[in-house]
This record gives C-alpha cells, structure tokens and sequence, in this order.
C-alpha cells in the first residue's frame, strides 16, 4: 500500500522545504536574526515608502526655491518703505518749519499711525505728528511721495488739526481786553501799507461792522477786517482785507497785512 506523503524540496545545504506551504519569505532583525515572515502589508509600504521619498524631495526643493525669492523681496520692500517713510518725513518737517516760521520747535511723528502705499516706483506716505510753537503744541496730518529710482520726494503736504470742541470751548471762555486794542492803530498801518502798494490811490475805506477780534499765537490779539479802496483816480473800488497782530500787554501793533 502506497501512502501520500507531502511533496518536499531539497534546498541549498541539504535541508528540505515543504511544497504544500507557500513561502512567504523571513524579516530579518538588526542582528540578522529572523524576526517573522514578511506580510503583504510589508511590502505595500515598503513599495509605497520608496515611491513617496522622492516626491517629498521634490516638494521640499520647491517651497525653498519659492520662499527664497518672496523672502529676499519681502527684505527689499521693507528697507525701501523705511527709507521713503524717513526721507518723506524729513521733508515734512523742513516744509513745516519753512512755512510755520523759526519758531517751530520739537517736529516729531507718530509711527503708530504711518500708513504707507507702494505703486510702481512710487511708495506714498501718510501719517500724523505734532509740533511746538510758541509754547503750544500743534497736531498735524501729512502726506508724501518716494520714489526709490530718483530717491526723491514730492507732493508733500501737511494740515494743522483741529480739535473743534476744544476750539468752540476755548473762543467762548475768552474775553478779549479792549482797552489794550487800537483799530485807529491796526488801520493807520494798513492804509500806509496800501499807499505804498498803490501810489496813485485815491480813496481807502475801512468798514467797522467787519472787524473781529480773536486770540492769536504767544498770547496775541489779532483784529480783522475789510474795507475797499480806489487805486487811481477814475477806477471802481476794489475789496481789500486786512489783519493786525498787537501785544496783549502794551497793545501795540506788531503786524500788519493787507490784501487785495
């Protein structure tokens, strides 16, 4: 009588290997030493490990060669607003002191409210600052442009601010002393400046019901006013306004102006 047996195979160095039990290969330890068979889930991710390295390499090299440039332009756009902000407001103040006077002290600037533009070349500045001028501080607004390929500003502009209740509270608890006021004074010097405007004038008018008295800086009065004049014989009168600044104390007339 003829028994089954299980079919075998000799392997290398003799030994034998049973056929009927499919081979799934051995995972070897660090020591070399089996570990275990290798699983179908084994080799699906070592398969799938090895496609998804160089992809990862890939990507890797392309956020660094994208952030690279934005990172060097971010650099360049952030020097080039800090030199248009610091030669717009150099300008500012130059401006400020040109057209305000020699009495202008301490022009500073808030670079919490600096807000600033870029178009093209051009990087536009706006913010606010504020001033001394006698003995009294003055808020400003202003406005600039750069341009980083002449590296010169233009179009600077500044406006004092005003505080309109602080402005109302202030005319309506000042009392003008008039004893200290002359408007004989204030239009004497006014129709001795418009004679020498005009040599040929015939006729110089002030009409009091347009004067007004209001405080000026240093502790200053300030009168105002209209009238009208006749700049030669045979012409119609034309309008004029006029100003004069007095000390407070002595009342005498330290400006006058006239314009027409």
């Amino acid at each position: 009588m003829f028994c089954a047996t299980p079919a075998t195979r000799i392997g290398f160095g003799g030994q034998a290997r049973d056929r009927s039990r499919p081979s799934t290969g051995t995972r070897l330890a660090p020591s070399g030493q089996p570990e275990g068979p290798i699983t179908p889930q084994d080799r699906r991710g070592t398969i799938q490990g090895m496609k998804l390295q160089p992809l990862a390499l890939l990507s890797i090299a392309i956020a660094a060669g994208v952030a690279a440039p934005a990172s060097a332009h971010a650099a360049v756009s952030s020097e080039a607003h800090a030199r248009a902000a610091d030669r717009c407001e150099h300008a500012v103040a130059d401006t400020i002191e040109r057209v305000r006077g020699k009495d202008v002290r301490d022009v500073v600037f808030v670079g919490e409210r600096r807000a600033i533009s870029t178009d093209g070349e051009d990087i536009g500045v706006k913010g606010e600052g504020r001033y001394r001028r006698g003995g009294s501080a003055q808020a400003f607004t202003y406005s600039c442009a750069f341009n980083t390929g002449s590296e010169k500003t233009s179009g600077v502009v500044f406006q004092d601010k005003v505080d309109a209740v602080a402005s109302a509270e202030a005319r309506a608890a000042w009392q003008p002393d008039l004893s200290q006021v002359s408007p004989d004074a204030c239009e004497t010097t006014v129709a001795a400046l418009l004679k020498d405007k005009h040599p040929r004038v015939n006729g110089i008018a002030f009409h009091s019901e347009t004067r007004a008295l209001s405080p000026a800086a240093s502790g200053q009065l300030r009168l105002e006013g209209q009238g009208s004049l006749q700049r030669a014989p045979g012409m119609n009168a034309a309008p004029f306004r006029y100003r004069c600044d007095f000390d407070a104390r002595s009342g005498r007339v330290l400006a006058a102006q006239a314009q027409d």
